[in-house]
C-alpha cells in the first residue's frame, strides 16, 4: 500500500513484537484483550501510525504497522508502549501487582521491516 503524504511518498512496513514484562499472562480475557487494541489504536491515531494488523495475545502484541520514513523506529515503539502502559495501569492498577517494579512491558521488542522488492 503506497502512502501519500505532504512532502514523501512511501511504502514502509513493520512486523512489531512486544511482550509483557516477565511475560505474565496480563490480557487473560476478552474484555482485557479489547481494551488493549483499543488503546493501541487510539495512540496510533495519535501518531499517525498506520496498523494493518494485531494481535493481542496473553503476553505479547504482534502487529503490523506503516508510518512516515521521517519517524525513528524506536520512538514509535517507545510511544505505542510508554503511554498504552500509563493509560493500563490507570484501567487496571491491580495490574502493577502482577509485574515486580510496576512495568507492564518488557524493554525488548522486535521488528523487521517487509516491503516490495
Amino acid at each position: 500500500m503506497i502512502i501519500h503524504k505532504r512532502g514523501c511518498v512511501y511504502n514502509f512496513n513493520f512486523d512489531l513484537v512486544f511482550v509483557t514484562k516477565y511475560r505474565k499472562e496480563v490480557f487473560d480475557s476478552p474484555e482485557k484483550v479489547k481494551e488493549m487494541k483499543e488503546l493501541l489504536r487510539e495512540r496510533a491515531d495519535m501518531s499517525e501510525i498506520d496498523i494493518q494488523q494485531m494481535e493481542v495475545m496473553p503476553d505479547h502484541v504482534h502487529m503490523l504497522i506503516s508510518f512516515s520514513p521521517k519517524e525513528r523506529p524506536v520512538d514509535i515503539v517507545k510511544g505505542l508502549k510508554g503511554w498504552t502502559a500509563r493509560k493500563w495501569f490507570e484501567l487496571h492498577p491491580e495490574t502493577k501487582q502482577m509485574l515486580w517494579g510496576g512495568h507492564l512491558w518488557s524493554p525488548s521488542y522486535f521488528m523487521s521491516t517487509l516491503g516490495d522488492m
